[in-house]
């Protein structure tokens, strides 16, 4: 280990372990890092002539701050300039060298996108979370949550992303993309995702959402009828999606009872949901198309199984 400078040195006589801190270091040691880079490294430049790389962890993890804090390229390098936790965490030394500036971040993103890194690095985390014993059961609840998109029109083009669309849900309208999650109902670790525009309902995709060897399927009504289709793709799962209850005022008090004992697994679903959009603030897509922001979502997807089964991968 590299003698500190006093560039990364702190006197403060009275300080504690912030929040932040905390998170960056149980993220540290529950990512796979080596598995990760070595996955990368077959795309990652070379030293030649030119100026040589930046080391190819310290860009996948400055990457991984960009996703779990919600910057931007410019935001990225300011935030690791501005905060300790951050630098320590990247590994940057400013008595001994810079962080690497916005465009270098930018073309890191370039290279996974163009290469479509987003899914294999998704599989490759959740093969790692096998490993320890976080193995996908016979139970997944499949789910879907809009995000959202800017819908105004004063840009360069003067017109909205082709690939958004508008949706209804209840009484109000968005407009964005979907993301389609699979989750297991046992751990709540996201096996399955694929996103589409905000106007395709959420059932046309049901089979994408499964691995085939469920032994049950949850979803809310929005996936009732779709007992063929979970068959086809799962010919071993019983369909345990909520039914409608209620027809023209009258209610079935049986199905209500099925559907409340229904949703107390299927509530497990949020909690990725959540993580993904409310802690790692992906509420509203930074891209324009559905491609760049579907990368990004695989890889937000990883991290998000990581970080609901940090604790207990701590304890192993």
């Amino acid at each position: 280990m590299r003698q500190l400078t006093l560039a990364s040195a702190s006197f403060d006589k009275h300080s504690k372990q912030t929040r932040r801190a905390k998170f960056l270091a149980e993220m540290d040691q529950v990512v796979p890092w080596r598995e990760l880079c070595a996955l990368i490294a077959p795309f990652y430049p070379k030293p030649g002539n030119g100026r040589p790389p930046i080391g190819l962890e310290r860009m996948l993890r400055l990457h991984f701050l960009q996703h779990w804090y919600n910057l931007s390229d410019p935001a990225a390098e300011e935030a690791v300039y501005d905060s300790l936790s951050l630098r320590r965490f990247v590994g940057i030394d400013l008595g001994r060298e810079p962080v690497p500036d916005e465009t270098t971040i930018l073309n890191f993103r370039h290279l996974l996108e163009q290469h479509n890194l987003g899914k294999p690095l998704f599989e490759r985390v959740n093969e790692h979370l096998a490993s320890r014993g976080l193995k996908v059961a016979g139970g997944t609840i499949v789910d879907a949550t809009i995000i959202a998109a800017p819908s105004s029109t004063k840009n360069a083009t003067k017109a909205r992303d082709p690939e958004m669309h508008r949706t209804r849900k209840g009484q109000q309208w968005y407009f964005g993309m979907k993301l389609h999650i699979g989750v297991d109902s046992k751990t709540k670790l996201i096996h399955a995702m694929t996103t589409t525009g905000a106007n395709v309902h959420d059932a046309k995709v049901v089979g994408e959402l499964l691995h085939g060897k469920e032994t049950r399927v949850y979803g809310d009504q929005a996936y009732r009828g779709q007992t063929a289709v979970i068959r086809e793709h799962a010919p071993n799962a019983k369909d345990f999606t909520n039914q409608r209850y209620r027809y023209r005022g009258a209610v079935d008090e049986v199905e209500r009872g099925k559907n409340r004992t229904k949703s107390g697994v299927r509530a497990k679903v949020e909690h990725p949901i959540g993580v993904i959009k409310r802690v790692f603030g992906f509420a509203k897509v930074r891209y324009r198309g559905l491609a760049k922001n579907t990368q990004r979502l695989w890889l937000t997807c990883g991290l998000a199984n990581l970080f609901i089964v940090r604790h207990r991968l701590l304890r192993t």
